[in-house]
């Protein structure tokens, strides 16, 4: 099995114990962040209803201007859907690292989103 394969499986694996135990309600929805190598994704979802309330992504026309898969990119996509989420009401949330380490960009979505006013 390659090594690549077998990276993807653990981070499913991981992605799945995480699941287990993280759910989003319209009280408190989940903050799920995806990273790809070149983009991440970031969204407050209540998982009740299945509806999104707020997204952002590295893949946003004004956004794929600058660098898009570095920890600086990861603290404007974490301040961005902060202020999405609490223009639409939110202002707790759950963690969702999507089965990534909390580390780098994904800890640095985390940091912005609480700088921008998210609590969790």
């Amino acid at each position: 099995m390659s090594n690549a394969k077998e990276k993807r499986e653990a981070r499913t694996r991981r992605h799945t114990r995480v699941r287990r135990k993280v759910r989003g309600t319209s009280e408190r929805p989940r903050l799920a962040v995806f990273r790809s190598n070149r983009h991440l994704h970031v969204q407050v979802i209540d998982d009740v209803t299945g509806r999104t309330i707020a997204a952002a992504s590295t893949t946003e026309p004004d956004l794929r201007a600058a660098a898009t898969g570095n920890v600086d990119a990861a603290r404007t996509i974490g301040k961005l859907v902060g202020e999405r989420a609490r223009s639409a009401g939110v202002t707790k949330v759950v963690f969702d690292r999507g089965g990534n380490l909390y580390h780098g960009r994904v800890a640095a979505v985390a940091d912005a989103a609480r700088e921008a006013g998210l609590e969790f």
